[in-house]
């Protein structure tokens, strides 16, 4: 259950930062609205579960210059999930896609600042 709803609020970040930042464009299926929510859905599910997966070790991995940075490197680390996301769904017809470095650094940062503020909504397990 708490994984739907990551992936629902992690839709709605994705959805906000493809309106706000030129330069992430979430494919339109030309099917209709439905069709654009199922899309945008998918790419959300690819999004958490590779935030899931692959985040922490890259994360672990990267502690020195989290801490040498103090923190600030955690939103190059957030561009990189969102560069990966895109690498990943833009395989399909359907996808997410970054134009680049700096595109999927404000994406990162909207991102974040949408799941922090929504995920205060949605209690974890602990």
């Amino acid at each position: 259950m708490i994984f739907l709803a990551r992936v629902l609020i992690n839709a709605v970040a994705l959805w906000l930062a493809a309106s706000w930042v030129s330069g992430i464009d979430i494919s339109s299926s030309g099917r209709g609205t439905t069709w654009d929510v199922v899309v945008t859905l998918g790419i959300a599910a690819v999004f958490t579960v590779v935030n899931m997966l692959v985040k922490p070790l890259v994360k672990l991995l990267s502690l020195p210059l989290v801490i040498l940075t103090l923190g600030i490197f955690l939103i190059v680390i957030n561009a990189l999930m969102l560069m990966l996301t895109s690498w990943i769904t833009e395989t399909t017809d359907y996808g997410l896609h970054v134009d680049g470095f700096w595109t999927a650094v404000w994406g990162g940062i909207i991102i974040s600042i949408v799941n922090f503020a929504l995920g205060l909504l949605v209690p974890d397990k602990d």
